[in-house]
């Protein structure tokens, strides 16, 4: 039996309640096969839509009331998504368990996620969060705000705010506990509330948001997991994506997407961060191994007969 760690984007979640819940029914399947093989598996998830949305939620509101206090900062918006995305996910694999006769419990775990006040990230915002806007819109937006927009992956623009690199995952030990026992965890949901901790032990939340793939992989390492699953749009990880000459990869070797990294087939802010997180994970430990492929096709990658396998 292998401990997995398995990613779910948050792009794969939907755009309101409604879709959100019926999308955690079908990651509840995916999933649920995996456990049903008898493989120990621990879930994240990200939110770079949804925390967007509740922070702009109450800026809207803070707004019409003519109170700025009133709008809700990055670290508690962050809090927020993974309370209301683990409520659909927990919920939907219990059901999801039950049905199948598989006896285990599931719980979701608000995570806060170390992050050095140093980060040359702070500096730079590259994170895409929120709703995507149209060119004119985004810089009528910033104009407005101050805010930062990019144009992230064809798909239109968003806000970009600072995305630091995790250092630990602060509840990874209770996780261990609770996996120990059996249960299943939710946990480091849209990369962790970013934290930094003072001289005298208390967590401070900051303004950022920490890379789901990134906060994963440090959380796969902590937990010491044998596999780390990415399930992103795709099934396979591609070079030359979108031209006549594209390539989909059965297997990839740390050398291989090392140099395809520098060729430059990977997107930022799409494919990139997901490929760099399977590097970092096999290089932790003799032995491991990440695959990188779609939801639907998760239970076929375990088998091997899907998906990208990166290896050391």
């Amino acid at each position: 039996m292998s401990k997995i760690l398995i990613a779910l984007g948050g792009n794969a979640l939907g755009e309101n309640a409604e879709e959100q819940r019926q999308l955690a029914k079908n990651a509840a399947v995916a999933i649920t096969d995996m456990i049903e093989q008898g493989h120990e598996v621990v879930l994240s998830h990200g939110n770079g839509p949804q925390v967007g949305a509740i922070n702009l939620a109450f800026q809207e509101y803070a707004k019409s009331k003519s109170n700025e206090s009133l709008g809700m900062p990055f670290p508690e918006s962050g809090a927020m998504s993974q309370g209301y995305i683990g409520y659909h996910l927990q919920n939907a694999l219990r059901t999801e368990l039950i049905n199948r006769g598989i006896n285990k419990s599931v719980v979701s775990l608000i995570t806060q996620v170390v992050v050095d006040a140093k980060d040359e990230a702070f500096k730079n915002p590259t994170k895409p969060i929120g709703p995507f806007y149209s060119k004119t819109d985004s810089e009528v937006l910033a104009s407005q705000t101050g805010d930062t927009y990019i144009e992230d992956s064809g798909r239109g623009y968003r806000k970009v705010i600072p995305s630091p690199s995790p250092v630990r995952v602060v509840e990874s030990n209770m996780m261990k506990e609770l996996i120990d026992n059996g249960h299943i965890v939710i946990g480091a949901g849209g990369g962790g509330i970013p934290v930094i901790e003072n001289e005298k032990n208390q967590l401070i939340g900051v303004e950022a948001v920490i890379d789901k793939d990134n906060a994963s992989e440090k959380l796969a390492e902590e937990l010491d997991v044998d596999f780390f699953f990415i399930l992103t749009a795709v099934d396979r990880v591609a070079i030359n994506f979108g031209k006549p000459n594209q390539k989909e990869l059965e297997s990839l070797n740390v050398e291989e997407a090392d140099r395809y990294i520098k060729e430059g087939h990977f997107p930022e802010g799409s494919m990139l961060p997901k490929v760099q997180s399977a590097i970092k994970f096999v290089e932790s430990k003799p032995g491991r191994k990440a695959i990188i492929s779609s939801l639907e096709k998760a239970k076929e990658a375990v088998l091997g007969k899907t998906g990208t396998v990166v290896y050391k």
